[in-house]
């Protein structure tokens, strides 16, 4: 029996989304490689808000995070945390030789304006990075208030993580001023796991060219100039398979509309918290709820094992706590193309069992 995914990815994934996969193989130095890979970034410029360039990479998120850190830091990147995947990219940057400061945040609060105003008024960073939705907090940090700062600070190159987010809250890359915005398929966008993809400034191009050791399968700049000067190919083969999919649900996603599409992850939030609220508690600060995943409190020392098991045999899968909060919390996706119903029908169930 297959179980209807309610964790933080890959999430469901719709049979008409799938069957794109299993079109027939195309040479990746053809025209029509090119041209597939053509409208996927167009379409992305679209859903990104953006009108820098986008690569496409056959990673996981965690390798444009990686390639970011690396290209881009000249000087120093202060690393700002609020929970395990800030944690991730500072260990990156670390682990590739690259100078970097982790300027955490207790887990279940933001990173602040005030938090990165008062880093970069040292004069020590030349890069930030910022996850904008950390899911095993919960958190969605304030990137609006931030954007304030960095346009204070415009030498200072900008990385966020927006893997968890993008397609389900608008992310406006370019009124925000973000350098290298980076998401991945198997979240928000309502695909399979297998691609990343990410949004970079000539700003951010600039400075890169300006780090000697970039790597090589994750060297930003060469994806970039690759791209730029051969029609939209690419320096290593492509996820031919995954990028059809994409193709199409980004039809799909334009379709439905931005506006309409991110109103819908809101409206699942706010049942899931209500949800939380009166049954538990919720881990994050009320000031910075994620829209697109929920990390609720164990207030009652239920067996999350054990429910999520007895949730299994009954056709649906939610996601222990992550890390140090296994046990401690649960956590509860709302992403990518689940419905409102579908989420009170979880609810629902929970409730049954925890009866």
């Amino acid at each position: 029996m297959h179980k209807k995914l309610f964790i933080p990815g890959p999430v469901e994934v719709r049979p008409d989304v799938l069957e794109r996969m299993s079109g027939p193989m195309i040479g990746h130095r053809s025209s029509d490689a090119s041209a597939l890979q053509r409208r996927i970034s167009e379409k992305l410029m679209k859903v990104m808000f953006t009108g820098n360039q986008i690569l496409l990479s056959t990673t996981s998120g965690s390798g444009l995070m990686e390639g970011a850190v690396r290209c881009c830091t000249g000087k120093r990147a202060a690393v700002f945390s609020v929970g395990a995947f800030g944690d991730r990219w500072y260990k990156m940057a670390v682990s590739n030789g690259v100078p970097a400061d982790r300027i955490d945040s207790e887990w279940g609060s933001a990173t602040t304006a005030e938090m990165v105003e008062q880093a970069l008024s040292t004069g020590k960073y030349d890069l930030i990075t910022v996850t904008h939705n950390e899911t095993s907090t919960g958190v969605m940090n304030p990137v609006e208030d931030i954007s304030k700062v960095m346009k204070k600070h415009s030498e200072v190159i900008w990385c966020l993580d927006a893997v968890s987010s993008m397609g389900g809250t608008k992310i406006d890359v370019d009124e925000l001023g973000v350098d290298v915005c980076i998401a991945s398929t198997q979240k928000c966008l309502g695909l399979p796991p297998g691609m990343a993809v990410c949004s970079i400034s000539q700003k951010a191009i600039d400075a890169a060219r300006q780090v000697k050791n970039r790597g090589t399968y994750l060297d930003l700049v060469e994806l970039y100039d690759y791209i730029r000067n051969k029609d939209y190919q690419y320096p290593s083969t492509p996820n031919l398979s995954l990028m059809y999919a994409m193709d199409y649900q980004l039809d799909r996603i334009l379709e439905e509309g931005l506006e309409t599409r991110f109103a819908r992850h809101l409206r699942m939030a706010e049942k899931v918290r209500g949800w939380a609220r009166g049954r538990f508690a919720l881990f994050a600060k009320e000031e910075c709820l994620s829209n697109t995943l929920t990390t609720i409190t164990n207030t009652g020392n239920t067996n999350i094992s054990q429910l999520n098991k007895d949730l299994g045999a009954r056709g649906y899968v939610i996601s222990n706590g992550y890390g140090q909060l296994k046990d401690k919390t649960f956590r509860i996706a709302h992403m990518g193309d689940v419905t409102e119903a579908e989420i009170s029908e979880l609810l629902q169930e929970i409730d049954s069992l925890l009866q």
